[in-house]
């Protein structure tokens, strides 16, 4: 086919990132022809509502027609933007079996159901490309994917959620609570109304679902994914953490297990001011990947945002376009491996363990008796007086988290012990 012939492209959704990647790919026309090799041509936008101002955008190129847009047999490439599981998954397989690629920034599908756009894809002779997926403008999935295929993951771990970082580092650095913390990061735009799916860890959740499955070569979904949110995170969690040499970080973790299982969740955790995710401002995003050759290698970057998330759209589709022009393919789902998931009980973790109990002689060896009775070594105690009571601070050498609910069982049967108690995961050996 002539080099002048373009490669036309479908949008589905003309949002905050929608619109951005509509802008850039007139804006930077001449650019993306020359590093593909042939134009881009935008024929068509599928949108909600018709009726709403786009500014900037030819209306002329709006439909409220997905499907009808998705399966024009001219239509080389499909960008979808619409997040959610239905419509999406159902166009983009119709756009895969029209013999389109695809891009997608939408996490919640992959981590539910990537399985059958992959196989799809796979059938079709097509690629699919998600790097907007995880972490905005930050190149994630294709590290995972191609730079570090030659290597052994063993370990995944970052702060993969805006939103919930700006919130604790609010808590952290102007000693906000969390309510009004959130209230100001929906008030500057980093949260949405109803900031469900972010403070609850779900968004996180699906994307580690995706990293782990790309780590270790196997499928991870959402369910697979142990989850737990920030909105338990108080102001004392913080000054613990503070006085401990600590920041409370929501972190997706993914790694290897002794006995080849994939361990992964999402936890709000206590991190060393030494580690490198420590210093991850605001609503910033960040991804550390440990291998057995390259080492430890880190990634940031803005997690969110219209512009740094079409960039990373963009570059999925300038490669899926290059692709095209050669005949050929990117690399499809590797799961070869076919690791299971290790079961969350036998997840090992040190532990922060923080109660209000009597402050009266004897009930610290009580408390102590609690965790030796699972075989959980305590590292450090920290007791601080308040009248008749005593805030008590247990760190704890690494427990299953099986070790800890059995113990925390057990301090639920001692008087001396107010209902309460606070756990939060601590990174590090």
């Amino acid at each position: 086919m002539d080099d002048s012939t373009p490669l036309k492209v479908a949008l589905l959704g003309c949002g905050v990132v929608g619109s951005q990647v509509a802008r850039l790919l007139i804006e930077q026309a001449d650019d993306l022809r020359a590093r593909i090799g042939r134009p881009l041509e935008l024929v068509g936008i599928a949108v909600r509502r018709l009726s709403l101002e786009r500014p900037g955008i030819d209306r002329s190129l709006l439909t409220d027609d997905p499907m009808a847009l998705v399966t024009r047999s001219d239509v080389d490439l499909v960008i979808e933007l619409l997040g959610g599981i239905e419509p999406a998954r159902s166009l983009l397989l119709a756009a895969i079996g029209a013999g389109s690629s695809v891009i997608t920034a939408n996490k919640a599908l992959l981590a539910s159901d990537g399985a059958t756009i992959y196989e799809a894809a796979e059938a079709a002779g097509v690629d699919v490309y998600y790097e907007a997926a995880v972490a905005g403008a930050i190149p994630i999935i294709r590290p995972l994917r191609e730079s570090l295929v030659g290597d052994e993951v063993t370990a995944v771990m970052g702060i993969v959620n805006g939103t919930t970082n700006f919130i604790l580092d609010k808590m952290h650095t102007d000693g906000a609570d969390f309510a009004s913390a959130l209230a100001e990061a929906q008030a500057l735009g980093f949260a949405e109304a109803d900031p469900t799916a972010d403070v609850e860890g779900y968004d996180a959740a699906s994307k580690a679902a995706i990293l782990a499955s790309l780590a270790f070569h196997s499928r991870v979904r959402l369910g697979d994914v142990a989850r737990e949110g920030i909105t338990g995170v108080t102001s004392d969690d913080i000054a613990a953490a503070t006085e401990m040499g600590c920041v409370v970080k929501l972190l997706a973790r993914c790694a290897l297990s002794e006995d080849g299982t994939i361990e992964v969740g999402v936890h709000p955790t206590m991190v060393p001011l030494a580690h490198p995710l420590a210093a991850i401002p605001g609503a910033y995003n960040a991804v550390f990947i440990e291998s057995r050759h390259a080492g430890r290698l880190m990634f940031m970057g803005p997690g969110a945002g219209g512009s740094p998330t079409a960039s990373a759209v963009l570059g999925d589709l300038v490669t899926a376009a290059r692709n095209r022009v050669r005949g050929a393919r990117g690399p499809g789902e590797s799961t070869y491996s076919a690791r299971s998931i290790t079961p969350a009980g036998r997840v090992s973790s040190r532990y922060y363990v923080s109660m209000f109990v009597h402050d009266e002689p004897g009930v610290l060896a009580k408390v102590a008796g609690c965790f030796a009775d699972q075989n959980v070594s305590l590292q450090e105690v920290r007791q601080e007086s308040k009248g008749d009571r005593a805030r008590l601070g247990v760190m704890t050498h690494r427990a299953t988290a099986a070790q800890i609910e059995a113990a925390l069982a057990g301090l639920a049967t001692m008087t001396e012990v107010e209902p309460g108690v606070s756990v939060m995961r601590v990174e590090g050996a």
